[in-house]
């Protein structure tokens, strides 16, 4: 009786073991429908310009220095800082690129040597398109996710970034998937399905956008639309489960006392995507930065309150040491 029911345990095991392995791949992944060319989505003002062996979307406003390089979010794109470029190149040179996995930057699904998109790649991204550009150092402006890498990179080249502008940056958290789940998010099973799992969730992109807004009913069509058109490349769905992938806990936390710049980091005052306290703790663990928590402001307030994130940082540029 017991080698029975030891046997009938095992056939369902086995059974449940063959339908974990084979089911995912009967899971129909339908072709991305309505895409664009790069160059059917390009602004009048967008350049390309090869870096590290990956062709990299960037504007350019301004001249001479201090030179200013932006660092947008997870989901965003040189679009966050239309706003601000202009008034900003007032004061120097700008310079805002699309991360890779989104706007307009390649999304390579294969690649020999280091991963495009690990923290560590992109902040040799950051160095690099200077390299290119002939910038030997820069004010790194990043905000959420991009904060995170501006911060990373800083640690990472320390004689190339002058001052950090940290805006509602995730520091403490964001790390992405914890590694623990990453061996079977890599599976074949996983990576048949990861496309389907990044459109879901970009299916959620206009609720999270409007929760990054203190004030939702601000936010235009044109914004939602300027949002949505990374997804109208090919293999997006593709290129984001590989940066899902690839991320990591960098525990910058951790670190924060190897950053030796000035910095200055800003929040708003309604951030329900990074929580306002954790820029609030940032600014008093780092060694050398101040804080300015902007009132009636969510998580992107060079979008939402673009004055006020000027006054800040065009203060700060003035006299950084104040800060």
């Amino acid at each position: 009786m017991v080698k029975k029911i030891a046997r009938t345990l095992l056939i369902l095991i086995s059974i449940l073991i063959l339908a974990a392995l084979i089911l995912p791949f009967l899971v129909p992944v339908p072709p991305l429908k309505g895409t664009h060319s790069i160059e059917e989505l390009a602004d009048p003002d967008s350049h390309f310009i090869d870096v590290n062996g990956l062709n990299v979307h960037y504007k350019m406003a301004g001249s001479g220095k201090p030179v200013f390089i932006l660092l947008h979010g997870f989901g965003s794109s040189t679009f966050t800082w239309d706003n601000v470029m202009a008034p900003l190149s007032k004061y120097g040179s700008v310079v805002a690129f699309d991360r890779p996995a989104f706007g307009l930057t390649a999304r390579p699904l294969t690649w020999s040597g280091q991963n495009p998109y690990t923290p560590e790649a992109q902040t040799d991204l950051v160095v690099g398109l200077m390299d290119k550009l002939g910038i030997e150092q820069a004010i790194l402006v990043g905000n959420s996710a991009g904060g995170t890498i501006a911060a990373y990179t800083a640690i990472r080249y320390p004689k190339r970034v002058l001052e950090l502008v940290l805006v509602d940056a995730a520091i403490y958290s964001g790390g992405g998937v914890p590694d623990w789940v990453k061996p079977l998010l890599k599976t074949p099973q996983m990576r048949h399905l990861g496309p389907l799992i990044s459109r879901n969730l970009l299916s959620r992109g206009n609720e999270l956008i409007l929760q990054a807004w203190h004030d939702p009913t601000k936010v235009t069509p044109k914004i939602l639309e300027e949002y949505a058109k990374f997804t109208e490349l090919s293999d997006w769905d593709k290129a984001l489960w590989e940066f899902t992938l690839a991320g990591h806990d960098l525990k910058l936390g951790d670190r924060l006392d190897e950053i030796a710049q000035p910095v200055l980091v800003i929040t708003g005052d309604d951030d329900r995507i990074v929580p306002t306290q954790e820029s609030v703790r940032l600014s008093k663990e780092l060694p050398l930065a101040g804080l300015v928590v902007i009132p009636n402001c969510g998580h992107v307030p060079q979008e939402e309150c673009p004055e006020a994130f000027l006054q800040t940082i065009t203060a700060f540029i003035k006299m950084p040491v104040q800060y």
